[in-house]
C-alpha cells in the first residue's frame, strides 16, 4: 500500500513506523483496543460524503480500555473517546490541542502532519508538512505540538479512526477571547486551535483563521 501511495502522489508518504514520525508522536503499544475496534466496525458508519466527528461516545467510554488509557497514557486526567469517519482526501487545514491525541486506525489511512513551531504569524505554508501512512490496527499518540486534522482515505470505502483526547476538547467554547490577537485568533473550540485553508468552506463558516498558505492538496490512492 505504501509503495502504491508514493507512486501516485507528488509528496513523499512515510509510514508512522519510520523514525521521522518520532518528532510528531509515538506508536502506542500495551493496550487492548479490540473492543473499541469492534465497536467502530459494527456501530459507526462512514458517511456517503464528507466526514463525521463525534467527540464523546458513552458506549466507547464504558469499555475497559478507557480506564487504562485514562490512568496510564493520560496520567489520571479525564478523557473522552470518540471517532472520526469519512471520505476526506484533501489537506484542508490544521488543528492542535494542549494535550496529546490518540488515534486508533480502524482502517488504513493517511495523516498530514506539521509542527506548531512551523507556524509563522498564525500561518502554515504547504510544503512544510509530512504525510504519514497509518496501517489498520495501529494506535498512535500525537504530541500537543503536532498539527493535524482529519485523516485522509486510501480507498474508495473511506476511513475510520478512534479519537481520544482530554475531556472537553472540540466542544463549544464557553466564551471566546475578546479582541483576539496572536494565537487567540486560532481558537475555534474548547482546546482546539485551527488554521484553515481559505477554500475549506465548513471551517471558514465556523470562523476559522485562513492561515494555510498554498494549494489545498488532494492525496491520491
Amino acid at each position: 500500500m505504501l509503495s502504491k501511495l508514493n507512486a501516485v502522489n507528488d509528496v513523499k508518504i512515510l509510514s508512522v513506523y519510520d523514525p521521522a514520525f518520532s518528532t510528531y508522536g509515538n506508536i502506542v503499544r500495551g493496550y487492548d483496543f479490540a473492543e473499541l475496534i469492534s465497536y467502530m466496525e459494527t456501530k459507526t458508519p462512514i458517511p456517503e460524503s464528507g466526514n463525521v466527528y463525534v467527540a464523546s461516545v458513552p458506549e466507547m467510554e464504558a469499555l475497559a480500555v478507557q480506564t487504562e488509557l485514562r490512568d496510564r497514557l493520560y496520567g489520571g486526567m479525564p478523557i473522552q473517546i470518540g471517532y472520526c469517519n469519512g471520505r476526506n482526501s484533501t489537506y484542508n487545514g490544521f488543528e492542535y490541542h494542549k494535550g496529546s491525541e490518540l488515534n486508533v486506525a480502524v482502517t488504513d489511512l493517511m495523516l498530514v502532519l506539521g509542527h506548531t513551531w512551523q507556524i509563522k504569524d498564525n500561518c502554515f505554508t504547504v510544503g512544510d508538512e509530512q504525510v504519514f501512512f497509518v496501517p489498520k490496527g495501529t494506535a498512535i499518540e500525537m504530541f500537543q505540538t503536532t498539527l493535524h486534522l482529519s485523516p485522509c482515505k486510501v480507498t474508495d470505502d473511506g476511513f475510520k479512526a478512534v479519537v481520544v483526547l482530554p475531556r472537553g476538547t472540540n466542544t463549544p467554547l464557553a466564551k471566546k477571547p475578546e479582541n483576539p490577537v496572536g494565537e487567540d485568533r486560532l481558537l475555534l473550540q474548547t482546546n482546539k486551535w485551527v488554521i484553515s485553508h481559505p477554500e475549506r468552506e465548513p471551517l471558514m463558516k465556523q470562523g476559522a483563521f485562513p492561515g494555510l498558505l498554498g494549494e489545498n492538496k488532494e492525496l491520491k490512492y
